[in-house]
């Protein structure tokens, strides 16, 4: 940092200061959480297609299930959407259930609660970035204006103002709203850009769950079919009385 920069640090009112040292453990905070998120979805939409790839190529979804449920503590994203759904339908069909209606609603329910927890773990820490864009700069803000009024009140003190006299206290009052735009500008712009992936990664998340949605469907329908034909393959109690 410029020595110059460093003076009017020190210099500046003990209020000032105040407000420069919490822009300054914003700005920390919001490169850390920037950094760490940045990570975070660079993994989940690498793991993504790697599971959307096994999820099309595997030829039976039962290992498939039990493969995602060995690893669970470390699954996430369309692995736990899809294990959690298969999960519900294959519980309700061994409780006897063959609606196709009931499955499909029973394995889209369990699917709607994996994808919310889901987005609630990739919008994690999200909100930090925003708040830091927007109330930096009004911190800033603030310690400008709490330096410009300290620097006019110790001119009563004297008696020929000169610009050498005032420029100093509003040198010290200009570096916080610096500070708040240092702040600010890199977490608007890490926020819109981590949003944007996010949105995109649950897009491709929901994608995922209709065409599982349409496997599934094509299951129920073939499992209620030939359930109906069982029943109907079976003779009436009328017919056997008469025989």
């Amino acid at each position: 940092m410029d020595s110059g920069i460093l003076d009017l640090i020190l210099m500046a009112s003990p209020v000032v200061q105040i407000v420069m040292l919490i822009l300054a453990v914003m700005s920390i905070a919001a490169w850390t959480v920037a950094i760490a998120k940045s990570y975070q979805l660079k993994k989940s939409v690498q793991t993504a297609r790697n599971f959307e790839n096994d999820f099309w190529e595997a030829q039976d979804l039962t290992n498939l299930y039990y493969k995602v449920e060995a690893t669970r503590d470390t699954s996430e994203g369309m692995a736990v959407i899809f294990a959690d759904g298969f999960k519900e339908f294959m519980r309700l069909q061994k409780q006897g259930v063959t609606n196709s209606n009931d499955l499909l609603a029973g394995a889209q329910r369990a699917m709607k609660i994996a994808f919310s927890r889901q987005a609630d773990e990739l919008e994690l820490r999200l909100p930090l970035l925003a708040t830091v864009g927007s109330s930096a700069p009004y911190i800033g803000l603030f310690g400008t204006v709490w330096g410009v009024m300290h620097a006019f009140q110790s001119l009563g003190d004297v008696q020929n103002a000169t610009l050498s006299t005032v420029a100093p206290g509003i040198s010290e009052a200009l570096i916080a709203t610096a500070i708040g735009l240092f702040a600010a500008i890199p977490a608007v712009i890490a926020y819109n850009r981590l949003s944007t992936k996010v949105d995109r990664l649950l897009g491709d998340y929901e994608n995922f769950a209709e065409g599982f949605m349409s496997i599934l469907q094509r299951q129920a329908h073939h499992l209620q079919a030939g359930t109906k034909k069982e029943t109907e393959s079976q003779p009436s109690v009328h017919n056997v009385s008469e025989a």
